[in-house]
Formats: C-alpha cells, sequence, structure tokens
C-alpha cells in the first residue's frame, strides 16, 4: 500500500492540479476526444480553468491527493447544484496515470462526499462521457445509479454523457 495524503487544496496547488488535468485528459480520452483538442490543452490554459472553478463556482472545493514524495497524484473536485434530484455535484475526478487501480479514485470520491456531508448535502451525481469505460465502470462499482444523459461537445466532436447519482452519500463512506 501507498503512503497517501488527501486533503483539501489551497490556489498554491492549483499549477499541480492543471498538470494531473491535462496530463489525464491526454491519456483517458486519447481515441475518444480529437486529437487536435487534446493537443490544444495547455497547462496555463487547465490552470486558470481551475482557479475559475475554486474562485467562481458556488461552494466550489477541491481535495488532492499528494503520494509519499509530497507530489500531486490526483484530485477530485465538487460544488454545490440546484437538481431536482441532487444538491451535490462529483464535478471532476483525475488522476495521474501511474496512480490508477490503486483505490486513490475511491478516497477521493469518499472525501468529496464526506465533504458535502459536513455541509448538510447527502446526495450528489457525476457525469461521465459514455466512451470512457472504465469511468462508467467505475462509478458503478462505487454504488452509483445511472439517471440522465446528455451530449456534449470537445472539438467539434458532439459526445454522449451519462450521470451517475447517489441519493444517499454515506455509502461513500472510506473504507466501503
Amino acid at each position: 500500500m501507498i503512503s497517501l495524503k488527501i486533503r483539501i487544496a489551497n490556489g498554491e496547488e492549483i499549477e499541480a492540479v492543471a498538470k494531473v488535468y491535462v496530463d489525464s485528459w491526454r491519456t483517458t480520452y486519447r481515441g475518444l476526444v480529437p486529437e487536435d483538442y487534446l493537443n490544444r490543452l495547455t497547462y496555463e490554459g487547465a490552470k486558470q480553468k481551475w482557479f475559475h472553478f475554486l474562485n467562481n463556482e458556488i461552494d466550489s472545493f477541491i481535495y488532492i491527493a499528494i503520494n509519499e514524495a509530497g507530489k500531486v497524484i490526483g484530485f477530485a473536485s465538487g460544488k454545490s447544484i440546484d437538481d431536482e434530484n441532487f444538491n451535490g455535484e462529483l464535478y471532476s475526478l483525475y488522476l495521474s496515470r501511474e496512480s490508477r487501480g490503486l483505490g486513490i479514485g475511491r478516497n477521493l470520491v469518499s472525501s468529496i462526499a464526506e465533504h458535502f456531508r459536513e455541509q448538510g448535502i447527502t446526495s450528489m451525481m457525476v457525469w461521465v462521457m459514455e466512451q470512457n469505460k472504465s469511468g462508467l465502470g467505475f462509478y458503478k462499482r462505487m454504488g452509483g445509479k445511472e439517471y440522465l444523459r446528455r451530449k456534449s461537445e470537445f472539438g467539434g466532436m458532439v459526445v454522449d454523457d451519462v450521470a451517475y447519482g447517489w441519493k444517499d452519500t454515506s455509502v461513500l463512506k472510506k473504507g466501503k
């Protein structure tokens, strides 16, 4: 088992978050979205995106996973939403390639759910690209139930998204 620390991020870690975000997109979504879209992703653009998320989204937050060397190897973000069935959104979950399959994603999702519960938010949803089979399988294994569908566009390509939801986030406690 690797030594891991998960904690809420501050603005100083946005650069590391941006790196995980871009690198993860380039590995996870290769073949699912246009290559030129992935090639246009930049660390600086991602840094601006995540600064904006933290500073402009209502009740938004980011948790980071830090390995024993002090490197950010993954992150998850959440925000409050006004949906008829869910009041929290797991907005993102990204891991460095080498840290996948080690339980880090599960721990980050649990941290997001716990943060929501502390705020009185007991339900949450997440959007996943339908072509991202590993993502779909992960959220199903975490007990998410298919809720809704939508279309998104990346670099001129339209993709199908699936929302998974948890009516009671207590099922996402650490150790489950």
